[in-house]
């Protein structure tokens, strides 16, 4: 329907009164905060948003969209870069009230609702001494993190967050209740394991939890200058590394915090962030060579797990483009080609050229989802963020050299969570060429017309 589509007040009327939650359309107080997500470059206005209280909200919200001809969009807790969580003349179902989380101590498990993010789940778990692979951030979503495949800080010690995922419950598009496992629609379950939100709103997941008593991190600021050695340097730890460790490396302005000097706030740095799943003594231990290269900036401490997701939280309503390349290798030629891109990150802006490590549990875990990029030991991340919109075609310019830059060590797989829309072959890099038509069989079964389809879409099976 057009952007601009007004909806029956009698159609509008019923759906107010199916609704636990509220119901915004134009005009509404509270529509416009409604309707802003993450990203500023985005500003789209939806005919109808849908502030769901629970499972038959979603039911309902669902079966109204289709009834009233409406395209869907699904708002999960998080970021939705690419901006798919948000619709012009269409419906948003907007999960953001659906945000509680149980924690099962006993069992090891936790129960965490569709609009949830990092920051409800971190703090529910964290007293218990428990944790599960979360995004680097507080703000991200958990179900479309998850969902995605989920790649985080504790991911070497205790896998991908979808390696963990126990169950799902969603809602289809025609408006019933479902629940996925190992044991109830294992094909579905499979799906869900890096597929997206291609088959149903996902109203909540069950995943696995693990004790993590203790976590540390060290953050080394060093001159720009001295980045190769210290990415040669990180590269040299990684070949090593106790799964205990993750982190990577980065080039970005130093930020306004307490540890930073003041007249090195707003220059370039490179950063090394190496995490622990561990005390701070093993962080020293293994991080030696790092320490020995004189950073200007030095931090090393104990942190509780909770407070490390908040540690690189970036506000809501800058300018984002994101992309990814994961690579096959980093030989020096690679470092110096990364290094090179990464004194040029553009002024101005708040963008950081980050290099993650990957392999422990990521690379040794299940090799049957759809998840093609999982064996690659390393990932080349521009995070592009500003305010200036007159500056959005030399940033954008930017990441797109970033992923030319390193084509040649690229494997060809890519996290859809770390991209936005680039196209149907990147798509492809993202599901596995090999695994798209088991996805479209699924698909076929339980989203037949394609209503789920302002994501990373996979097309139902003819």
């Amino acid at each position: 329907m057009a952007p601009h589509t007004t909806v029956p007040e009698s159609a509008l009327a019923g759906l107010r009164e199916d609704l636990a939650g509220e119901v915004r359309v134009p005009g509404d107080p509270g529509y416009d905060e409604a309707r802003a997500v993450h990203n500023g470059m985005i500003d789209r206005r939806p005919a109808v948003i849908a502030q769901c209280a629970g499972a038959a909200d979603v039911a309902n919200a669902i079966l109204f969209g289709r009834e009233t001809g409406l395209q869907i969009a699904v708002r999960g807790g998080g970021h939705s870069v690419a901006g798919t969580s948000v619709v012009d003349g269409g419906l948003v179902v907007d999960l953001r009230r659906m945000h509680a989380v149980v924690a099962d101590p006993e069992h090891l498990t936790v129960r965490v609702e569709g609009g949830a993010t990092m920051g409800h789940l971190d703090r529910a778990t964290q007293p218990f001494g428990l944790a599960t692979t979360g995004g680097r951030v507080s703000t991200t979503g958990v179900g479309g993190f998850v969902l995605g495949g989920g790649s985080g800080w504790l991911e070497r010690k205790f896998g991908l967050a979808s390696d963990n995922l126990l169950a799902a419950e969603l809602i289809t598009a025609e408006g019933k209740h479902v629940v996925a496992s190992a044991d109830e629609n294992p094909e579905l379950f499979w799906a869900l394991h890096g597929g997206g939100g291609n088959f149903g709103v996902v109203t909540s997941l069950t995943l696995r939890l693990h004790e993590l008593p203790h976590m540390s991190v060290a953050l080394l600021l060093y001159p720009p200058r001295y980045g190769p050695e210290v990415v040669r340097a990180y590269r040299d730890l990684a070949s090593w590394a106790p799964d205990e460790l993750g982190g990577g490396v980065l080039y970005f302005p130093a930020p306004p915090e307490p540890f930073v000097p003041e007249h090195l706030v707003g220059q370039l740095v490179c950063g090394a962030l190496v995490t622990c799943a561990g005390p701070v003594a093993r962080l020293h231990e293994v991080a030696e060579r790092l320490l020995a290269l004189r950073p200007v900036v030095e931090v090393v401490t104990d942190i509780p797990y909770a407070d490390l997701q908040c540690m690189l939280d970036d506000p809501p309503g800058l300018r984002n483009y994101w992309s990814a390349e994961y690579l096959g290798g980093l030989p020096d030629e690679a470092v110096d080609v990364f290094c090179a891109r990464g004194d040029r990150v553009p002024a101005g802006t708040a963008t950081q050229h980050v290099l993650f490590m990957m392999g422990g549990a990521v690379a040794a875990g299940p090799s049957g989802y759809p998840l093609p990029w999982r064996t690659a030991p390393w990932v080349v991340h521009p995070f592009a963020t500003w305010q200036d919109p007159a500056d959005d075609g030399r940033v954008v310019q930017w990441v797109h050299d970033v992923r030319s830059d390193v084509k040649s060590w690229t494997t060809d797989a890519v996290y859809l969570n770390f991209i936005g829309a680039e196209g149907e072959q990147r798509v492809v890099a993202g599901f596995g060429a090999g695994n798209l038509p088991r996805l479209a069989a699924v698909k076929a079964a339980f989203d037949p017309d394609n209503v789920f389809r302002l994501n990373h879409n996979v097309r139902p099976a003819a």
